[in-house]
């Protein structure tokens, strides 16, 4: 896989010794509230070992990348097209930054620009489109700022700490990445 190369960060392939970092984060729920619903439940290590391994060996549809410091390639997250439909075109992203400490500061907003020069130069997808919890106000504020609109709402089908909340879905086209 083609690594992408940004001003601050990389997107790299998933190594080995990324196990480490993504098995600090996969059980962490203050990372993992803002993903999808299959993180709600613990994961075990056999789990994150199979994920990992399926990347590893392109036994996966999903493109992935790690999101790394450009100089020292080191951990920072993980972005991903998780479903590519290629009859239609549109590619399914998903994104999160593993530790708590490398939250807003541009990261996850530099990834989303480089995979979406991927997906769209390279791969030539039509649309990316996204699922994302109506409380993560700053995941919403970062695929806005790349340009992506909500598309549509799914009201209170999420429950998490004691209250349902709003499942929003966003996208962009290839049309509207080349106008931003």
């Amino acid at each position: 896989m083609a690594r992408l190369i940004g001003e601050r960060i990389m997107l790299r392939e998933y190594r080995k010794e990324d196990l480490t970092c993504i098995r600090k984060w996969v059980n962490d729920i203050e990372i993992t509230k803002y993903l999808s619903n299959i993180f709600l439940y613990p994961h075990t290590l056999n789990e994150t070992e199979s994920f990992l391994n399926s990347m590893l060996q392109g036994n996966s549809n999903i493109k992935g990348f790690i999101i790394a410091e450009k100089e020292t390639e080191e951990y920072i997250g993980q972005i991903d097209l998780i479903k590519i439909d290629w009859i239609n075109r549109i590619g399914t992203l998903g994104i999160v930054i593993g530790t708590k400490d490398n939250l807003s500061k541009g990261y996850g907003t530099e990834a989303i620009k480089l995979i979406q020069e991927f997906a769209f130069n390279r791969l030539n997808l039509h649309k990316l489109d996204l699922e994302v919890r109506a409380y993560n106000e700053r995941a919403i504020r970062c695929y806005e700022k790349c340009g992506f609109k909500e598309e549509g709402r799914i009201r209170e089908n999420f429950f998490t700490d004691g209250k349902y909340t709003d499942t929003l879905f966003m996208g962009i086209l290839k049309r509207e990445y080349k106008n931003i």
